[in-house]
């Protein structure tokens, strides 16, 4: 769906999940992986503070991605 989001539209689109390997599969040009299956995008296990922080960081990584110009797929770590 983000593929096809970038390619009509022409809105570029960050995917952001913990399984790296299905979004290679299904085409998407800018992946930033989560932290775990049950929570992709946060550490609750951290506690408030350091969940907040686990987030910001990915937030962070995620606009530099959509602010990023791709060619091909790519992996963007926080």
């Amino acid at each position: 769906m983000s593929r096809e989001i970038e390619k009509v539209a022409g809105i570029p689109v960050v995917q952001m999940a913990t399984i790296v390997p299905i979004m290679m599969t299904v085409g998407a040009n800018r992946i930033v992986p989560g932290v775990a299956i049950p929570h992709p995008i946060g550490s609750p296990e951290l506690g408030a503070e350091g969940d907040r922080k686990v987030r910001r960081k990915l937030l962070n990584k995620a606009l530099e991605a959509l602010s990023t110009r791709v060619s091909k797929q790519t992996i963007f770590k926080p």
